[in-house]
């Protein structure tokens, strides 16, 4: 991120829809200046006799995009509708505007060079939120929030990244703070001034306030690996031999015909992926190259990279072909897996198999769809052991960032426990407590390095 995005006294502009023709779009300008400069270039429709910059907040506009024509006289470029902000009450607490244009590629482009041209800067990515940030209508974990929704790939993932945008995270972590806060005041009031002097109602909090914001710590803490699988989700590869159903399945699992499905052997020979919710899960999905006795050239090939994704995959559903029963392979590949914790066996054909299904295996007709809702769940059962189910309405972390700062707070109220209880000194209590509050305000963006500033939201998209 440019240096230049902590200046706010520039007046900027984004395309905040995606690039390419479309029905309508949206760019989006906030600043300063920003309804001066973009009255420059809009005409209303209305002839109230004010400018875009005379009009009040939180009303809508239509006029038209003009630039200098021939003779003199201006030249429409597009037929607009404007939305108008005034700060303190809008999004990125500036003055400003959201531009609802046609949206070929060409307008785009048209509309943004005469913004430029009329003084405004081009926004960096995440320039908009950042703004937020600095005027003091997000804290930092709301901001980050506001990315993760953008980027959520299913709606239990939006939810939770909602529920953060709402607050969720700060309003815990104030909580803790305030607790800690009267811990730290009592510590300062004990080094101040003799014990004869202080009332019993101004010694230290007792232990089991402490405990209490530990174990807060270490709740919000425990979610992180729940976050991290809803916000990036997590692969689950079709293995198999040759003719097995994968290719079905994945068409199924989709619910589009996207691989080729054959009776002919080894019509897959490299492998697909797509995104696909499976309860509420972000799941990459791999349909991979069958396995076969012997496979040479382009065949052996697949294969190679079929073990190559199997080896890193997060999920490992083997399909076995129930109408023809067990192959060589399948024995070779089941057996040699042993205890593979990663390994969901699935029995597939039901629809049209000879031979019952063998114990712990999933019956599924990937071609009917039967038994697709209890593989669903057998793949969530699997994602989330040793994690554990959070209820919605609790906040749920997903950033690395807030995670070392909630370890690293937790470090200092563990080491102010053990200072109280080893009765040290308490400048040096009042150390560990310091160390606390400063990795929460971390956290919320109280106490944040232009760095941290820079790396958050340079992950974010231009016009956000």
């Amino acid at each position: 991120m440019d240096e230049d995005l902590f200046y706010p006294q520039d007046s900027i502009a984004a395309l905040a829809t995606p690039w390419g023709e479309s029905a309508l779009a949206v760019i989006r300008v906030s600043g300063p200046d920003s309804l001066r400069l973009l009255a420059s270039v809009f005409e209303p429709a209305s002839a109230t006799g004010k400018t875009l910059e005379e009009i009040p907040g939180h009303t809508v506009h239509r006029g038209v995009i003009t630039a200098p024509g021939e003779n003199g006289r201006r030249e429409i470029v597009d037929d607009v509708l404007a939305a108008v902000y005034r700060g303190p009450k809008s999004f990125t607490g500036e003055d400003g505007a959201e531009l609802f244009c046609h949206g070929s590629p060409i307008i785009i482009r048209r509309l943004l060079a005469l913004l430029e041209e009329a003084g405004f800067r081009f926004a960096g990515p995440g320039e908009f939120t950042l703004r937020a940030f600095l005027n003091r209508k997000l804290d930092l974990t709301q901001a980050e929030a506001v990315n993760e929704v953008v980027r959520a790939k299913t709606d239990r993932a939006r939810a939770i990244a909602l529920n953060r945008l709402s607050g969720a995270i700060e309003q815990k972590i104030n909580q803790i703070k305030s607790t800690l806060i009267r811990l730290s005041a009592a510590v300062e009031l004990r080094l101040d001034y003799p014990d004869d002097e202080i009332e019993e109602s101004d010694k230290i909090l007792g232990e089991e306030e402490v405990t209490g914001c530990q174990q807060e710590l270490e709740r919000l803490l425990s979610t992180y690996r729940i976050g991290k699988i809803y916000q990036e989700g997590i692969s689950v590869v079709l293995a198999g031999s040759t003719n097995s159903g994968k290719s079905t399945l994945f068409n199924r699992m989709l619910r589009e015909d996207r691989a080729i499905v054959s009776e002919i052997h080894g019509t897959t020979r490299d492998y697909l992926e797509r995104f696909v919710s499976v309860e509420g899960i972000p799941i990459k999905l791999y349909d991979t190259a069958g396995y076969r006795e012997q496979a040479e050239g382009v065949d052996a090939e697949g294969m190679r990279r079929t073990d190559s994704i199997v080896s890193n995959a997060d999920i490992i559903l083997y399909l076995v072909d129930g109408e023809s029963g067990f192959t060589a392979k399948d024995e070779e590949f089941l057996h040699g897996s042993g205890g593979e914790k990663r390994l969901i066996p699935v029995w597939n054909k039901i629809d049209r198999q000879s031979s019952r299904c063998p114990a712990g295996f999933i019956p599924i007709s990937a071609k009917e769809g039967d038994g697709l809702e209890e593989l669903g769940r057998a793949i969530a059962d699997k994602v989330l052991t040793g994690v554990g189910m959070v209820d919605s309405g609790e906040p749920i972390i997903d950033s690395l960032r807030q995670k070392r700062l909630l370890e690293r707070a937790l470090q200092g109220i563990k080491d102010f426990r053990a200072g109280l209880q080893a009765a040290q000194p308490l400048d040096v209590l009042a150390v560990d407590l310091k160390e606390a509050l400063d990795a929460l305000g971390e956290i919320t963006g109280e106490v944040t390095s232009q760095d941290i500033l820079n790396q958050i939201f340079s992950q974010f998209c231009v016009g956000k």
